[in-house]
């Protein structure tokens, strides 16, 4: 194999050899969200006029579930790397910026999309869900992964021990991820926190996965693509710029 594939190799079963923490957890976790929220406000929550609240609720999960796994992929690889003074048998062999980019955000598309299945087989038994625009959910479900796969990167390489990277996880993506309409339209706000809404990156991406099931959304799914495209470029030009620097990684 070449240098690529054999990083991508290493990365993805870095991950199916600890599929019970990696993938299991996640849908479980996922699960017990759909628990709870469904039996508080199904009865009292309808977004949609033909869509359950249950039903509203599947798709964001699936996407936070996708999203919160792809950035833990690539991230934790990288810290785990560094810490344990292994990162110098990636470094070493003649593999370009590019690659190493491509074969950790792959990966983490990779899980992103394992966990999200699973979230999807988990939780479809809940609510009968209809893929109106099935396009759009494969679409979503790859850039965003590729979105949170680079800030993953990111944040592997910015981090120097595992505290900073769980300030980064615990003060940013969370943050991003819960406040981004999986469990609520935004809509429902008052119209300061409508506004303040689309300033979130994660809101788009969960907006154009959820117009997938119901071809209905908050904003126009194309709307949701250039933003979450545009954010990608961002990242991976920034990241790319931090691999072929060697920025704390051959310092």
């Amino acid at each position: 194999m070449s240098g690529f594939t054999t990083l991508l190799y290493k990365e993805v079963l870095r991950f199916w050899k600890v599929g019970f923490q990696t993938v299991a957890a996640p849908v479980l976790t996922a699960m017990l969200y759909l628990l709870i929220f469904s039996h508080v406000l199904e009865s009292r929550v309808r977004v949609y006029d033909t869509v359950s609240y249950t039903a509203f609720l599947v798709p964001g999960l699936v996407m936070m579930s996708l999203l919160q796994n792809a950035f833990a992929n690539s991230s934790s690889s990288l810290i785990q790397s560094k810490v344990t003074g292994n990162i110098v048998f990636v470094l070493l062999p003649p593999i370009s910026y590019r690659e190493f980019y491509g074969a950790y955000v792959l990966a983490a598309i990779v899980r992103g999309l394992v966990v999200g299945a699973g979230v999807l087989i988990a939780t479809a038994w809940f609510a009968p869900l209809n893929f109106e625009q099935p396009l759009w959910v494969v679409v979503f479900a790859i850039i965003g992964g590729a979105v949170l796969g680079s800030l993953g990167v990111i944040a592997g390489i910015w981090a120097d021990k595992f505290d900073q990277l769980a300030a980064f996880q615990n003060f940013l993506i969370m943050p991003l991820t819960f406040l981004s309409g999986v469990f609520y339209s935004i809509h429902s706000l008052p119209p300061f926190w409508q506004q303040v809404s689309h300033f979130n990156p994660v809101f788009y991406m969960i907006d154009g996965f959820r117009y997938g099931f119901f071809g209905r959304s908050d904003v126009s799914p194309w709307q949701s693509l250039a933003v979450v495209a545009c954010c990608l470029g961002l990242l991976a030009a920034l990241t790319l710029t931090m691999l072929k620097s060697g920025y704390k990684l051959r310092n």
